[in-house]
């Protein structure tokens, strides 16, 4: 048999059927946020009900406050998200959804909740009714988004139609230098790479740098491959994975277990597979790493200064360089370290797990907030783990706001946006414009560098804090 990656044999095992350049795909598990009211609208229209109800999950991360939750949802004072809320809560509770609800003790963004639970596993298939799904390949698992339709389509039947995506591997090597972690690896590879490099792929992640991460820093990675473009991105599982995931409560257990082990055993990329495209990277080089423009291509190591469009290689960068400019309010060749800001937001499922507060934690006992700067962690089980670690009184006595659950200022439709022009410093995926509000200004960094901006009211870089 010919080599396979750990793509082909994830997607492989799942066929079902396959018509005009098309597969259908047995899920494995289906992930719900508040927007599937439309999901289960058309549920309700064709009159069906869920096929397997146990391997669909549900959650409250969009929509909830990250502010007082006394009162429960009934005490929302936004009518329009209380009833995200409620319509959520009232769909899966008739269609016998498990929901990690607005109590729930394990309430969370729905790509923090399910490796926390082990309801993530190496090789299974995996969708979510949000973008930021392959945030689970970290795990060895094909995750990705789909929308409304697809999502009623997989609750009806467990399976979904799909086009086989192009295999991509990238291969990093080198050593992690100080100061810098997986979101400055993720934002450099983009911008050395392009935000279209991985069109129409499932990317796997592999080489030195990547064996050496944490399972959450691998899941940083993972989470933005949506912002290469790429369909989905996957990292082989090992013996970190397994370390990780043990005793997590939807785990196999006994013989169960063991087999599970065999078989993830056998995932791993074979050697001499061919991919589509290989790209080699070495970020022995790697410095902290900051986007100043209005996509996450658009960043630079945070000793750089601002381009100008008249460096640009063709008329249309050239046009885009300009446009973002305009929108960012910046100059070129003004030094990324001069550029003040007004609010620092550090969450989001990119980098709200307890690794990410601890760092965060690390660089706010240096010095007070400068502007209004919120922690918002992306699970109670995350935010009960700081609590305990002292995390929150550090955040607190440095001038942070401690905050509950959710994607918040990531998202900006629960309430919490930025002002008008509003410059902030975000942890979060996406720096497009009005993201976080409109007209709202994003930079993304790390959680190092959006403390280390926190606590001098500009960009910093965060090894001169030590």
């Amino acid at each position: 048999m010919r080599p396979k990656s750990i793509i082909d044999k994830i997607w492989d095992s799942h066929v079902i059927a396959e018509n005009a350049g098309e597969t259908l795909l047995y899920v494995d598990r289906l992930l719900l946020d508040e927007g599937s009211r439309h999901a289960f609208g058309r549920l309700e229209r064709d009159g069906l009900k869920p096929y397997r109800p146990e391997q669909i999950f549900g959650f409250t991360d969009h929509y909830v406050p990250s502010s007082d939750r006394s009162g429960g949802i009934a005490a929302v004072k936004t009518p329009q998200i209380r009833e995200m809320l409620e319509i959520m809560t009232a769909n899966t509770t008739e269609h016998h959804v498990r929901l990690f609800g607005f109590d729930d003790p394990n309430q969370g963004i729905l790509h923090v909740v399910p490796p926390e639970l082990g309801i993530t596993q190496p090789g299974l298939l995996m969708c979510g009714t949000d973008s930021h799904s392959s945030t689970h390949g970290a795990f060895g698992a094909l995750a990705f988004g789909v929308g409304q339709s697809d999502g009623a389509h997989i609750m009806a039947t467990q399976c979904v139609w799909q086009k086989r995506p192009k295999t991509m591997r990238i291969t990093i090597d080198g050593s992690l230098p100080f100061g810098t972690d997986a979101k400055d690896i993720i934002l450099w590879l983009i911008a050395e790479l392009g935000v279209g490099v991985g069109v129409g792929a499932a990317i796997e992640y592999a080489g030195s740098v990547i064996e050496s991460l944490s399972m959450e820093q691998r899941m940083t990675i993972c989470n933005m491959s949506i912002e290469a473009a790429g369909r989905m991105g996957v990292i082989a599982p090992d013996e970190t994975t397994y370390a990780y995931m043990e005793d997590r409560p939807y785990l196999p257990t006994g013989t169960d277990l063991e087999a599970a082990l065999d078989f993830w055993r056998t995932l791993p990329t074979d050697k001499d597979t061919v991919f589509d495209r290989e790209e080699q990277l070495d970020i022995s080089d790697l410095a902290p790493t900051v986007s100043w423009g209005t996509n996450p291509g658009q960043s630079l190591p945070i000793n750089a200064h601002i381009p100008s469009p008249d460096d640009a290689a063709t008329t249309a960068e050239n046009q885009e360089i300009a446009a973002a400019l305009d929108y960012m309010a910046l100059s070129p060749g003004t030094a990324l370290e001069e550029i003040e800001i007004e609010r620092v937001f550090i969450g989001s499922c990119t980098n709200a797990r307890i690794e990410d507060l601890r760092v965060a934690a690390d660089v706010a006992v240096k010095g007070k907030a400068q502007v209004p700067t919120w922690v918002v962690p992306g699970s109670q089980a995350v935010k009960r783990q700081a609590e305990a670690e002292g995390l929150d009184t550090i955040f607190i006595d440095a001038g942070f706001e401690w905050r509950e659950p959710g994607c918040s200022l990531c998202t900006a439709i629960n309430g919490d946006v930025l002002a008008n022009e509003e410059r902030c410093v975000s942890t979060s995926n996406r720096n497009f414009k009005g993201r976080q509000g409109p007209n709202g200004r994003t930079h993304l960094a790390s959680p190092a560098m959006a403390a280390a901006a926190a606590i001098t009211g500009k960009l910093t870089d965060v090894r001169k804090l030590g």
